[in-house]
């Protein structure tokens, strides 16, 4: 992918594009996959960077969702395992098996949660990623060595899905991209045209970079800005009433030896209602999440005091070395863009339906809201229906069942520290070999070369250091510090890449840091939850 080759097509387009989509986070990135395998001729605007908003900050977890079964939301739990399997089948290089353990430390806790579990190994069927299994104390202790032991009975253990939820997105971008799509980060959609009749029938856009301003035509217009849903909405209808009930959720990054091995913890039950997941993530160990009901959203939310001594005292009940806000080395916030159905109450956000909503409103234009990233495929193709419904367009089928995400590789393992670029990986390693220093690892804290930057900046549309420290990489949520020292080296490497001069690079540097500091919890004090 190449930005200045997507402004032309961009500029140069008389036609009206079959489908505009607004919002460049998961949903999105589905939909333009979608509709670009079926032939459509599709345009993706983004006003930030690929992921920003929430599509970067997820708990890394691809799965049905076990707290979702014990609500009894059957279909939502089936239809995310089915996408489940999918996912690792079309993209093997990012998206992995993992095991977790719910620890029993009560009698009852073992034939309970060992019957849920085969519930869900059930509802698997065809796409499961193995068998549940009861353990015993010793098997316990054997797979989570650094599990508090005080009363520990034995476990049960599941598998569910891992990945790397920008890695993905970008992928997915390429993906729509070699079938056609243009994609264009840095453009956001300020207005909606209309026809004679009121309906949505195209977009207008700036240009971030340059300021220029693009009026783009379309047969239909898909709004997937995820968070800003609402605020999307009301450029058709300003008036529209509220359907998105924000919710935030904090993780907070340790050192790995907090959860030696390769298995992961659930804590099943926490005290604000939520399961509570210990997972290792390239090599690092994430803690989360919370489900914090919020006033106002951001790109770069904050982290509420609560929050943090929240997940640090949970932690600390289940691991034998209880960390502490010291141990921290990245806090990073997403928010949830929970749907409720228009003239709905908005009730307790913890119990709001993780499913998906499709709106579509006076003026024609179609709103995706709500889900999450384990079923955006199936969103995708539920809402290119609608959108080629109301755009007039000749029937085709989804074929992304069986589309394969760029980059796959069925052997990711032998890639190592690459293996998430999956068939991108020897590319990457041909740019180190071009300069030797390319090749060294930008920190040594972090598993980066210099390599993966320029690679960003050439093939990935990485724009900032932001870009390229936060959802290129994900250097920023592996260790905050090590990615504010790297900053001034990812900077010069992005400046000879774009053709920026120094006061580029030393703004670059000082708005980053600046962003990167609300990670770093040391020393700070966050907000309060707001009172209600």
């Amino acid at each position: 992918m190449n930005r200045d080759g997507m402004v032309v097509r961009v500029r140069d387009r008389k036609e009206p594009w079959d489908i505009v989509v607004i919002g460049g986070g998961a949903t999105g990135a589905g939909v333009a996959v979608d509709a670009a395998t079926r032939g459509y001729d599709v345009l993706l605007l983004e006003r930030e960077d690929f992921g920003k908003g929430t599509s970067s900050r997820a708990t890394k977890l691809v799965h049905g969702g076990v707290r979702y079964l014990e609500q009894g939301n059957l279909s939502l739990v089936m239809e995310a395992l089915k996408e489940r399997g999918i996912l690792l089948r079309n993209a093997p290089h990012i998206v992995r098996n993992l095991r977790f353990i719910v620890p029993n430390y009560s009698w009852w806790e073992a034939p309970f949660y060992g019957i849920g579990m085969k519930v869900y190994d059930l509802l698997a069927g065809k796409y499961s990623f193995g068998s549940s299994k009861t353990l015993s104390l010793a098997e316990t202790l054997e797979l989570l060595p650094t599990i508090r032991q005080d009363g520990l009975r034995g476990g049960v253990m599941y598998h569910d899905g891992q990945f790397d939820d920008t890695r993905l997105l970008i992928h997915l971008m390429m993906t729509a991209a070699e079938h056609g799509a243009t994609l264009l980060n840095y453009a956001g959609v300020v207005e909606l045209t209309k026809d004679e009749d009121g309906f949505v029938r195209g977009v207008i856009a700036v240009d971030g970079e340059s300021g220029e301003r693009y009026t783009i035509a379309a047969r239909a217009v898909v709004n997937a800005t995820g968070i800003f849903t609402d605020e999307t909405r009301r450029l058709a209808e300003p008036d529209a009433e509220a359907m998105m009930v924000p919710s935030q959720g904090i993780h907070l990054v340790f050192e790995r030896s907090f959860l030696a091995g390769d298995t992961a913890l659930l804590v099943p039950h926490t005290d604000d209602g939520r399961v509570l997941f210990a997972v290792p993530w390239h090599n690092r160990t994430l803690v989360g999440t919370t489900d914090t009901p919020i006033r106002s959203i951001a790109y770069e939310p904050l982290p509420f005091e609560e929050e943090i001594d929240f997940v640090l005292e949970t932690a600390g009940r289940y691991l034998s070395r209880k960390p502490t806000r010291d141990d921290i080395l990245s806090v990073f916030v997403g928010i949830r863009p929970l749907a409720k159905a228009v003239g709905s109450g908005e009730g307790r956000t913890s119990a709001i339906s993780r499913d998906y909503t499709i709106h579509i409103d006076h003026a024609g234009l179609v709103t995706i809201a709500g889900g999450k990233w384990t079923t955006y495929r199936h969103m995708a193709e539920d809402c290119v229906e609608h959108a080629i419904t109301l755009g007039g367009l000749d029937e085709r089928p989804c074929v992304t069942a069986t589309t394969h995400v760029h980059g796959f590789d069925e052997h990711p393992e032998e890639l190592g520290s690459l293996s998430v670029y999956g068939s991108d990986a020897a590319a990457i390693l041909a740019v180190a070999k071009e300069r030797p220093e390319l090749g060294r690892q930008l920190h040594p804290d972090l598993p980066y070369i210099g390599a993966e930057v320029v690679w960003g900046a050439r093939h990935e549309m990485a724009r900032t250091v932001d870009d390229s420290l936060s959802r290129r990489t994900r250097a920023l949520l592996l260790n905050a510090r090590a990615a504010v020292a790297i900053a001034p080296a990812v900077a010069s490497l992005l400046a000879k890449e774009l053709g920026k001069d120094r006061a580029w690079e030393e703004a670059q540097v000082a708005a980053f840091g600046e962003m990167a500091a609300q990670y770093i919890p040391q020393g700070k004090t966050y907000p309060a939850v707001p009172s209600e």
